[in-house]
């Protein structure tokens, strides 16, 4: 890939607090003290005195909290819950915990977050997130659903705008609406803080891999009742592969407002461009199915494959505090994301002969959000409760620009094939939904929450057949928590989701929606004034109604179906996360899920066989940081290390035979070393896969087409960042 040129560089001389200024609502109005987002300023020591491990200190907001968790989440209810309240499998990746790992995408924090596996099946740069054996399809954006596929048009959100990621594991249908019994990952943008702080950020490490970032927030008035704040990130980055290389890019603004003591305006805006020219074709297997173990830089794509997307959004708060402590909160998300996908991958589809598979498309991507809900507490048989009453909107739009050729058989020594366009189509979806929870006290150590929603789901084909809807599908929420003494508590739960089918039934009418169903039990401990969670669970999964082909005479279209397939997840998930003591972060823990078929009319030998070879079934993931105190004050270290089982896949040989191919189980070990020079200056280096460790991030699964993409070897990032 060619490198920018230097007018497209990083440059942390521009004003960007001018920019913000002139992006900013200018009203005046009074300010509000308790806002969340001013509880925070940065630590002015690196040890965690005694007074932050308190439950005042840590609230939802995470930036300057110095903490791998948090005081309160929203994203499984709704409702502002402690992580020991909410009655499912719950993950914050903190501000904290994303410097500390220096990470910069959704990829990293997938990576990192307990129960969420990160798969390149479909290719290096086309990632997929998986937990409890099913693909996440649904990213939020503060908690607003938005529709993710990454194996085409789903972009990486970059990290630099996010204050910290909500994660809820199991069927999450009561906020998303749609998708898989999988997971919600909601990610929380940073907001304007109270006092003026400017931060200049600078990274270098192995393979050319530069990073540059400004992140300046000020209030915009004497009042302070007026707030900016503006994010910029650029990173420049080769690869351990050869002629590999990447770009990305982030502008991102926010002003608040408050517009008197009781309401509050939010209006912020982003730019993102990612860049890079390997992301679909993975490396081959032997015709016997073998790994050909090639060498870790070998680059089985070509010179003129690039996958090139930029994004555009724009969102909208409001908050407006109501009589007897209830508020209504409006959220608006809209996107527009334009991508364009020119790329190859090695194949044998045609006589089993080397050949390359070429293809190119266009995305218009379009995605608006919209979700309004009041919530407050109420008095009923003599105890306090709380409720929220909410309705959201949903449309997501897609164009696809369709080109010629898509060739099978592209030889493999040949140039790019000259794309011309072709045609069109175009897909629209709309989900509306309106959606109640409400935590009811029972007794003082027993609360039960129960929540339910009702969608109208619509999938329009612009172009051709295939429409099909959902009226009023209900969705079902209920957990119940017993507080045991004032660390532990003990609940149970019960979640869904619906996913739509677009496969019909013999009167030709589209099968029901698939049913995800989440039973979950578990103990939950608060430690230390709410600074140290730790959580065990035991959890199975039922996906119901999956779409299997019956044969009957005079089937009214080409393939008859009927919702009788079903698949099941079960195991257990150990979390703890959050200071061991005032000094000691840790976050981490252990998930074994086996996800296996229980039904399948149309491929009986399925049955009580794993769903997913390819995923393993066992991960452990551990991160850790120490504060040393006295004369090494100034100095921290830290390290994570992440272990999964095996991955295999049951290879079709020509003569008829199977080969098994097989990811053996490993684990990928890093270290961390920080100092802080002075009050403004620190200095950080992550040395990622310490022990060289070489292996298979994913493994192909046929002869035709290749599969094989290796994790990244040894590498280190030094960071600099200057704050005053």
């Amino acid at each position: 890939m060619s490198r920018p040129s230097s007018q497209h560089r990083f440059n942390p001389s521009r004003n960007l607090l001018s920019m913000a200024i002139c992006m900013a609502v200018m009203t005046p109005a009074l300010a509000d003290e308790t806002r969340e987002s001013q509880e925070y300023s940065p630590p002015a020591t690196l040890e965690l005195g005694a007074t932050a491990i308190t439950s005042t200190q840590l609230g939802s907001t995470t930036e300057g909290s110095d903490s791998y968790t948090t005081g309160t989440m929203a994203t499984a209810t709704k409702l502002p819950l402690t992580l020991r309240e909410t009655p499912q499998a719950v993950t914050v990746i903190t501000r904290q915990r994303m410097d500390d790992q220096a990470m910069t995408s959704i990829n990293d924090v997938v990576n990192a977050t307990p129960g969420l596996f990160l798969n390149y099946s479909s290719g290096p740069g086309r990632q997929a997130y998986t937990s409890r054996g099913f693909d996440i399809d649904n990213l939020m954006y503060d908690g607003i659903p938005s529709g993710y596929n990454g194996v085409n048009v789903g972009s990486q959100p970059n990290l630099a705008m996010f204050d910290r990621v909500e994660v809820v594991r199991g069927a999450t249908g009561l906020v998303t609406g749609a998708g898989n019994p999988s997971a919600a990952i909601n990610l929380v943008r940073k907001r304007p803080l109270a006092e003026q702080r400017v931060t200049l950020t600078g990274a270098a490490g192995t393979w050319d891999n530069y990073r540059g970032e400004l992140d300046a927030s000020s209030p915009l008035n004497d009042s302070g009742t007026l707030r900016g704040r503006v994010v910029t990130s650029y990173r420049d980055s080769n690869s351990f592969i050869d002629d590999v290389g990447e770009r990305h890019d982030l502008f991102y603004a926010v002003t608040e407002a408050d517009l008197s003591e009781d309401t509050t305006l939010t209006l912020g805006f982003s730019n993102q461009k990612d860049k890079t020219n390997y992301f679909w074709g993975s490396s081959m297997i032997g015709l016997d199915g073998h790994h050909l173990d090639l060498p870790r830089s070998y680059n089985p794509g070509t010179y003129w494959e690039n996958k090139d997307q930029e994004i555009n959004t724009v969102f909208a708060e409001i908050r407006q505090q109501l009589a007897n402590d209830w508020k209504l909160q409006v959220n608006a998300n809209y996107s527009e994301q334009n991508a364009l996908f020119s790329g190859s991958y090695q194949s044998r589809w045609v006589n089993n002969t080397l050949a390359r598979t070429v293809y190119q498309s266009k995305a218009d991507e379009n995605q608006a959000g919209l979700d309004a809900f009041f919530s407050g507490p109420f008095e009923a048989f003599g105890r306090s409760h709380e409720l929220v009453v909410g309705a959201s909107k949903r449309i997501y739009d897609l164009t696809t620009h369709n080109y010629s050729p898509y060739d099978t058989n592209w030889p493999i020594s040949a140039g790019k094939p000259d794309f011309v366009h072709t045609n069109n189509t175009r897909e629209v979806t709309t989900q509306d939904g309106v959606y109640l929870t409400t935590r009811l006290s029972l007794a003082d150590p027993l609360k039960l929450i129960l929540g339910g929603r009702l969608d109208w789901y619509d999938y329009d084909n612009r172009d051709g057949d295939g429409d099909y809807k959902v009226t009023r599908n209900v969705t079902r929420y209920a957990g119940l928590i017993y507080e045991l003494d004032d660390h532990h508590s003990v609940y149970a739960s019960y979640s869904d989701i619906f996913t739509p089918q677009s496969n019909k039934d013999t009167s030709g009418t589209p099968v029901k929606p698939i049913v995800g169903k989440n039973y979950e039990v578990g103990i939950k401990g608060e430690y230390l004034g709410g600074a140290l969670n730790a959580s065990l669970a035991v959890f199975r999964v039922d996906q119901e109604n999956r779409a299997v082909q019956v044969f009957v005479p005079n089937c009214p279209q080409a393939s008859c179906y009927e919702a009788s397939g079903e698949i099941r997840s079960q195991g257990i998930d150990f979390e703890l996360q959050g200071a061991l003591t005032d000094n000691w972060q840790i976050g981490g823990g252990y998930t074994y899920a086996r996800t296996h078929t229980i039904k399948d009319a149309e491929n009986p030998q399925k049955v009580n066989k794993q769903f997913d070879t390819d995923t393993p079934e066992h991960l452990f993931k551990l991160t850790t940081r120490y504060n040393f105190q006295g004369p090494l004050e100034k100095l921290r270290v830290g390290g994570n290390i992440s272990w999964q089982s095996r991955m295999y896949n049951d290879i079709e040989l020509l003569d008829g035979g199977n080969y098994r191919l097989k990811q053996g189980a490993y684990a990928v070990t890093d270290l961390m070393a920080g100092y802080r020079v002075n009050q403004n200056l620190d200095l950080q280096l992550n040395a990622n896969n310490i022990f060289d460790r070489k292996y298979y991030q994913s493994i192909a699964n046929d002869v035709s087409y290749g599969g094989d993409s290796y994790g990244s070897p040894r590498n280190m990032m030094l960071t600099a960042k200057y704050t005053f």
